[in-house]
């Protein structure tokens, strides 16, 4: 008896496999182009959930039906997609994660408030709203940090020659300040090297998708304008893990 459930169970899993393989065949067809990530079986109404680049669908078997949008759990409203994404930026971040330290500080804006003694990396976009809402409400007001500031120019192409000219000017930290408070063009320093390029290229790799983006020395981030409070108590966190 044992040795034909053990036959039936390798027949159900080779039949599953071989549905997906066929899947992943109709999707390639399809769209030949398309990065395909994963595909898995769901438990909800025969759905399988398809991942291309990041993005979660949903398809029938067959491959006639796909679903672009967020699967809800009505009984709970639990949002089971949104729910997926957090899983696997999680398994992302955690595969490329990195110990602060070998961040490349040579290609950083350094500042220190205080004595300096907290560290976090902020990657920012001279022409990011909340970039310059961050450093107006919350970095204006910190006290006891040592700041690393990436010119991560990712919004707009315009931000590309802002962010080389800030990092070649007399003072980067100044012109930085002058142009996203006062809307001062910076005034480069000419035949001047810069990282701007290599940043882009870092900030990628590591999945840094928004600004402004935070790295603190536990090897955490976070996205978003964080508030004064929300701040400090991230830097006090990391210190006494540190």
């Amino acid at each position: 008896m044992h040795k034909y459930l053990i036959l039936i169970f390798i027949f159900l899993i080779g039949s599953a496999f071989a549905e997906e393989q066929t899947l992943e065949e109709r999707i390639r067809d399809r769209f030949p182009t398309a990065s395909i990530d994963s595909i898995s079986e769901t438990a909800i109404m025969g759905l399988y959930e398809i991942v291309i680049s990041g993005s979660i669908y949903y398809v029938d078997q067959n491959f006639t039906y796909l679903f672009d949008g967020n699967l809800i759990e009505l009984n709970t409203m639990r949002n089971v997609t949104s729910e997926r994404v957090s899983e696997i930026e999680r398994a992302e971040l955690q595969e490329i994660a990195m110990p602060f330290s070998d961040l490349p500080f040579e290609m950083a804006i350094k500042r220190v408030y205080g004595n300096g003694e907290r560290e976090f990396a902020y990657f920012a976009d001279p022409n990011c709203g909340y970039c310059r809402k961050f450093d107006e409400e919350t970095l204006g007001n910190i006290t006891d940090a040592t700041l690393y500031l990436f010119l991560y120019p990712v919004i707009t192409e315009r931000s590309i020659p802002i962010s080389k000219a800030i990092w070649c000017s007399a003072d980067a930290g100044e012109a930085w300040d002058d142009f996203i408070f006062h809307g001062v063009s910076p005034q480069a320093n000419d035949g001047c090297d810069n990282p701007i390029d290599q940043i882009v290229e870092f900030g990628k790799k590591m999945l840094v998708r928004a600004t402004p983006t935070l790295f603190f020395s536990d090897g955490s981030r976070a996205s978003g304008a964080l508030s004064l409070e929300q701040l400090e108590g991230r830097l006090t966190s990391t210190q006494e893990t540190n």
